[in-house]
């Protein structure tokens, strides 16, 4: 059963990151392929994505990413909304990978495994009460590595890179 603040700070975290995403494009440069809301034909080859409404779009990412990640255990808001839109982005074990990664760069010990479990959880929760604004910076600078290396693998992604520094660009004091 969802509490009311786990409601509250999942729709917090799906209207900033669908702040990033558009509505239906088809662009034959994107490996995701045709997306709407930001949920691509590539990971959701079952769906109609010209036909997908928000609502839908929003019980994916609730229930694929949200939930899936454990973001209702970050005790954080702000963490909890920067994985949840880096897992939006990149995917959901490249987030989990970002975030583990962060918490080792930060002077942890966690398997980079991609998963989200008690262990990672405890971390960021703890990094979190210690100095939510480095955990924050750190995720950011760890993600734009991987666009750099996107960027350097593939140079026609080159067009994105523009789109994905505005994902990284502030920290949201609340």
């Amino acid at each position: 059963m969802q509490t009311l603040d786990e409601i509250i700070r999942f729709d917090r975290a799906f209207k900033a990151a669908l702040g990033y995403e558009g509505g239906y494009v088809n662009d034959p440069k994107d490996p995701g392929g045709e997306t709407k809301f930001g949920i691509s034909k590539r990971a959701y080859p079952h769906l109609d994505i010209a036909a997908l409404t928000l609502a839908e779009a929003k019980q994916i990412y609730y229930r694929d990413y949200w939930k899936t990640l454990n973001l209702q255990k970050v005790s954080s808001a702000v963490i909890a909304d920067e994985i949840f839109d880096t897992a939006v982005n990149m995917g959901r074990r490249t987030a989990a990978k970002i975030a583990q990664e962060s918490i080792n760069f930060l002077g942890g010990d966690l398997a980079v495994d991609g998963s989200i479990g008690p262990s990672t959880i405890a971390a960021l929760n703890s990094w979190a009460i210690k100095d939510e604004r480095a955990l924050f910076v750190t995720l950011n600078g760890f993600q734009f590595m991987r666009y750099a290396q996107i960027v350097k693998k593939t140079a026609s992604q080159l067009r994105f890179a523009r789109g994905w520094t505005k994902r990284i660009q502030q920290y949201r004091e609340d």
